[in-house]
């Protein structure tokens, strides 16, 4: 009968069992998104007679179109990065997710306002993508003070590019389902930050910390 170190041996190896825990934790980000999402909208439908789920549709497109790319984003993430406190993890989670609400929802607002051409193009795609190209370099910073100012400087860029191409679709359920996609996204990076603070158990903590 084989040991228990032979079989740990045959088994996942630690970094593996962290990226197949971060991908994990996707799902359940993405189920909180939606989750807060709906949450949010049912105040617009009750109190307003919104049709939020028309909304609702809306924001659901935007985490289905990043569904397959978060989940190669987050095995990646697990490969490459080892854990970290739950507050630094849950705290830094929110904001990337908060940003990215931001941007992922304003970038589906753009689509509607692309028809007006080049205007379209100058207020969102350049700082968008610069904003996005940030975020993902903050996720794999190692130093702590340095991802904070990643993110800071990811949230600014987001924030006037969606703001711009908010001005220019001028309608009120546009900024709001952007608000809510930006709260919901707060919410699923908290979720995502909490499991990204324990996939890989004791084996992925960093050098030096006990369990």
């Amino acid at each position: 009968m084989a040991s228990r170190r032979e079989r740990e041996q045959k088994g996942l190896s630690p970094r593996a069992r962290r990226a197949f825990g971060c991908v994990t934790w996707v799902y359940m980000a993405t189920l909180a998104y939606l989750a807060a999402a709906s949450l949010l909208l049912m105040p617009f439908w009750f109190f307003g007679g919104w049709n939020v789920f028309s909304l609702l549709e809306g924001l659901a497109f935007f985490a289905t179109l990043l569904f397959l790319p978060a989940m190669a984003l987050g095995a990646l993430i697990g490969l490459r990065t080892r854990r970290s406190s739950r507050s630094a993890a849950t705290r830094a989670g929110a904001a990337v997710g908060a940003v990215a609400g931001w941007l992922g929802c304003s970038f589906v607002v753009w689509l509607e306002v692309l028809p007006e051409g080049a205007v379209a193009y100058a207020a969102f795609l350049p700082g968008a993508a610069l904003s996005g190209a940030l975020l993902l370099y903050a996720l794999f910073a190692g130093e702590r003070r340095l991802r904070a100012r990643l993110i800071a400087a990811s949230a600014l860029l987001a924030l006037v590019s969606g703001a711009a191409v908010l001005a220019l679709d001028g309608g009120l359920l546009a900024a709001a389902s952007v608000v809510i996609s930006t709260l919901s996204g707060a919410a699923a990076g908290w979720v995502g930050g909490f499991g990204y603070s324990r996939a890989g158990g004791k084996e992925m903590l960093p050098p030096g910390e006990g369990g």
